[in-house]
């Protein structure tokens, strides 16, 4: 196995953890949650515990 060959599938190999992540972040499923979290930071209970 040659250098070449390892630095093409570290890339292919990032490229795909790159679209797995995509995928996860953005699937519909988890839009509720992230905007809920998004809220966070101005949740003004005393620990910022979720009701």
């Amino acid at each position: 196995m040659d250098i070449d060959l390892l630095r093409s599938l570290v890339t292919v190999a990032a490229f795909a953890a790159f679209v797995g992540v995509m995928w996860w972040a953005y699937t519909p499923a988890r839009k509720a949650r992230f905007e809920r979290d998004a809220l966070l930071p101005f949740d003004e209970s005393e620990h910022g515990e979720r009701e």
